[in-house]
């Protein structure tokens, strides 16, 4: 069998693992992935925490304690998320010492209700940094419009972010500037800018989730022979400014400065759709300096059967374009349907944080001393 994990992280693909929980750190199991299956950073959101803390006892002890405290659920729930978070960063440790901190990151979100809140956005990054306390945390903020100038004002303090919920090549460019602007704020306050790095996650599954959905209701035949192009097309074009902006003037004089590039990360690459092949958000964005986070499923399936044939980026872009065009002639409009998904993004992580608040809440009462 063919080693695809380990041809990946060769192109130049840094492997992290979409999920987290206490079991998965105490087990050993994150530290058999980063040994055994190139796994170089992790990534956390709302969904995922709710998930771990809903299912099993694994976090028993320290809700109990949590409890006898008479602590908030909202403070239950940040000092059991940022113990998870601190744990894994110093599990991922010598992947980030040996990498020069590019990987051996573990991303923590701001609360999901932040997402329209600029100024509020950027307090809780700094009490997120502050919290973990570890210099291998990525601080996520989503790419709301309130979101890019909460962006350049944390990095501009010299903590690192990924961006989450990119899903058009408008705002990727935004999120792009935004980082630029951060890195020319840190700059002038005499920060080292070679400390601060970034990802932007361009989500990519959804995007054919949503597209699909509308060739599907137009059910002509030139409908059909789009399905499953829009989100690879989409993450290409994505990789096509990504290119243009790190090669820029402007790019060019923070680098000297010692800037570090912010690598794109596809984002929401569990196949959901069972005709597609299910490495099929894996093997076709594969290019230099990127990073793909997986789920489990996503990841042990590339391992057990990933055709990893090098770049399948590079020299697409006209395709790529040709393929959203031909989106928009069928009266499919790009700009109405990345504004549903981040809508749609926002909103589930809401949820997810509305069911992890309830959980956490009976947890707490159900571990609660009894008077005395």
């Amino acid at each position: 069998m063919t080693d695809a994990l380990k041809r990946l992280s060769e192109e130049g693909v840094a492997i992290w693992l979409d999920d987290l929980s206490r079991k998965r750190i105490t087990s050993g199991n994150l530290a058999e992935l980063i040994d055994q299956q190139h796994v170089v950073g992790v990534t956390t959101n709302p969904t995922i925490f709710q998930k771990a803390i809903s299912q099993g006892d694994g976090y028993d002890q320290q809700l109990s304690d949590l409890a006898a405290r008479k602590v908030t659920v909202e403070e239950a729930i940040r000092m059991i998320t940022t113990a998870d978070v601190r744990d894994a960063a110093d599990i991922l440790r010598p992947v980030f010492d040996a990498t020069g901190g590019q990987d051996g990151r573990v991303s923590i979100e701001v609360d999901p209700r932040l997402a329209h809140h600029t100024k509020a956005t950027v307090a809780e990054a700094k009490q997120l940094a502050w919290l973990v306390d570890r210099p291998n945390t990525l601080i996520k903020i989503p790419a709301t419009q309130a979101g890019l100038p909460a962006i350049a004002e944390v990095i501009g303090l010299g903590i690192s972010v990924n961006v989450t919920l990119i899903f058009s090549l408008e705002r990727y460019r935004a999120v792009m500037d935004a980082y630029l602007t951060g890195l020319e704020k840190a700059k002038e306050r005499g920060l080292d800018l070679s400390k601060i790095h970034s990802v932007a996650s361009f989500f990519v599954s959804r995007v054919d989730t949503e597209i699909d959905k509308r060739l599907d209701g137009i059910g002509t035949d030139e409908a059909k022979g789009l399905r499953g192009k829009a989100a690879l097309a989409n993450a290409r074009l994505a990789y096509q400014a990504y290119e243009e902006v790190f090669s820029s003037d402007r790019w060019t004089a923070l680098e000297s400065a010692g800037a570090n590039k912010q690598r794109p990360l596809w984002a929401s690459t569990g196949v959901k759709d069972p005709a597609y092949p299910d490495t099929l958000y894996v093997t076709e964005l594969v290019a230099p300096n990127t990073v793909n986070t997986m789920p489990e499923a996503t990841l042990e399936a590339t391992d057990d059967h990933g055709e990893v044939t090098g770049d399948t980026i590079s020299g697409t872009y006209e395709q790529a374009r040709a393929d959203l065009d031909a989106l928009e002639r069928l009266g499919i409009s790009y700009d109405d349907v990345v504004q549903v998904l981040e809508d749609e993004g926002v909103e589930k992580f809401e949820a997810s944080w509305n069911d992890l608040l309830k959980s956490t809440q009976a947890e707490l009462e159900r571990l609660a001393p009894s008077e005395g």
